[in-house]
């Protein structure tokens, strides 16, 4: 007997940083990031949950419901929202467990690649944390834009540091009012 797959679905929002999308399988975000382009989502899931196709649905379809309300309610202020939604991604240990530790970041609460690899449990895995943010499919619901380079620049963020700064400018608003 063969196992199911769920069908992974796609929905694209308008936010004040532009177009969002995000695939999602059985409520869980596989990725998301400030695009349009469900091609460029898909090719960053892990080849073991990579979908052979993608659905795309309205933001009104209800298995993706949840998934809209928290990128929705981040914008409105609840920028803690995104963390309560399941995200499926897969790799090795370290960087599982430094997404993990992402998750854990608080808005407004930025971290430099120095301390977010001792948060992962290797204070000396700088360039290993790094990387666990450079791999991260599930921008936003993973906040991997809270980690910042040791001098206070923004390092790097794949949908460009205009949106990085965005994200960085609202969280800090919302955690000092």
């Amino acid at each position: 007997m063969t196992a199911t797959v769920a069908p992974t679905t796609a929905t694209t929002l308008a936010t004040p940083d532009g177009p969002f999308t995000a695939l999602v399988r059985d409520g869980a975000v596989l990725a998301s990031g400030w695009t349009d382009e469900i091609a460029d989502l898909v090719a960053l899931v892990h080849p073991t949950l990579r979908p052979a196709a993608v659905e795309p649905v309205p933001t009104t379809d209800g298995r993706v419901a949840d998934v809209v309300a928290a990128v929705t309610a981040y914008y409105e202020g609840d920028l803690d929202a995104p963390s309560h939604v399941p995200v499926q991604q897969a790799s090795g240990e370290f960087r599982m467990h430094a997404w993990d530790a992402l998750r854990a970041v608080a808005p407004g609460e930025p971290l430099t690649y120095t301390q977010y690899a001792e948060r992962a449990g290797r204070p000396l895995a700088v360039r290993a944390a790094a990387g666990a943010c450079a791999m991260n499919a599930a921008a936003l619901f993973v906040p991997c834009h809270r980690i910042v380079r040791t001098d206070g620049s923004l390092g790097g963020f794949r949908y460009g540091l205009p949106i990085k700064r965005s994200l960085l400018d609202r969280e800090a608003r919302g955690a000092a009012g």
